[in-house]
């Protein structure tokens, strides 16, 4: 078995969030919505002609390109759509990243980067965020193979400003600049007008967290044409039918209803700012997130206590090992409801350190 192992591709492997499955549980580890999704995603689903499943769906997802197109005003070959947006990140480092020059993203960031990097052979440089958590404009501005941004960033939540990726663009026009959106609902601006403005830039969103269907895996990129053809030729090269009928169905349904999705966002960033708020008067410090989650660290308490005690109570939260951050939790928002026991365990936990 040893001489076969000398011939496997060999990755540390991304590692997501637990998955407990308990009654009495508040999940705020792994940045899901807690609200259900759309009513007219149920009537979707209720509607779905179960019968079609014995067919292949359609390799373009035309239904659901079109109903992208429509929804962010860009042309249907201006979309791509793929199952949640870290397959539609992969093809796009296959597609993109192979001049054999490092590609670059951040030291703290989405921890998939660096494995779709590794797994496909692509050479990568990690330019450590400063000690605010924010991009340093010059680590962008040398030679390079692409560039990759999480805005917001995660597992920080701070959003690099309009002009910040402006010059990102401009300083890189023979390279991709992919633009890595999954939280950008949760801010109150997009990077998608600059679609049109730059023949380099991808913009790359999901359905999991702002539209409540990260069970669905729906994600999908938004670039000039060019871009986008070249990301499908790869794609029909690797996998011919992605998205299956029932996904582009629901997906569909679920940009129909706007009213929803706004109300929905909306009750998540009241619920952020308060907790933000509570947080602060119990002796935490973070950025100013623009996601549906905060990344804190307690000015006493070590976050391993933190993570650990609320466990024991059911309650989960994301702590990450990596330097510089391992003294951070990142905590999801949930209802109102689940924030509150979240922080009055957190005030209890509090109360017993410093005893």
């Amino acid at each position: 078995m040893s001489r076969l192992e000398d011939n496997f591709r060999k990755v540390e492997p991304y590692v997501p969030g637990e998955q407990p499955n308990l009654p009495d549980m508040v999940k705020l580890n792994t940045n899901e919505n807690p609200y259900p999704p759309s009513p007219k995603v149920a009537e979707a689903l209720q509607k779905f002609e179960l019968d079609s499943l014995r067919l292949y769906p359609d390799p373009a997802s035309t239904d659901l390109v079109n109903a992208l197109a429509e929804r962010y005003h860009v042309q249907a070959d201006q979309v791509y759509t793929g199952v949640g947006s870290d397959d539609v990140l992969a093809i796009a480092f296959l597609t993109f990243f192979n001049s054999g020059k490092p590609i670059l993203f951040p030291d703290i960031t989405y921890s998939f980067y660096d494995v779709w990097a590794e797994l496909f052979q692509i050479p990568y440089e990690r330019p450590a965020l400063d000690d605010a958590f924010a991009l340093r404009l010059e680590d962008y501005q040398c030679e390079n193979g692409g560039i990759v941004i999480a805005n917001p960033n995660a597992p920080t939540g701070i959003r690099q400003s309009e002009e910040f990726l402006r010059a990102v663009i401009e300083a890189n026009p023979n390279v991709v600049v992919i633009i890595d959106e999954a939280y950008a609902d949760f801010s109150g601006y997009t990077a998608l007008p600059l679609v049109d403005e730059y023949e380099n830039v991808v913009v790359v969103q999901t359905f999991s967290k702002s539209r409540s269907m990260a069970g669905m895996r729906i994600g999908h990129a938004i670039g000039n044409a060019k871009l986008i053809k070249a990301m499908n030729d790869v794609r029909y090269s690797f996998n011919s039918y992605p998205m299956t009928r029932l996904s582009v169905a629901l997906g569909v349904a679920a940009l129909s209803d706007q009213d929803y999705f706004e109300e929905t966002t909306a009750k998540i960033v009241a619920t952020r700012e308060r907790t933000k708020q509570a947080l602060t008067e119990l002796g935490f410090t973070f950025g100013d997130s623009m996601t549906n989650f905060i990344f804190a660290t307690h000015k006493t308490v070590p976050a391993t206590h933190l993570f650990e005690e609320l466990r024991k109570q059911h309650i989960f939260v994301r702590h990450f090992s990596s330097p510089r951050i391992d003294n951070y939790l990142r905590i999801s928002i949930g209802t109102d409801a689940e924030m509150d026991r979240f922080l009055a365990a957190v005030q209890e936990i509090i109360a017993q350190w410093d005893k």
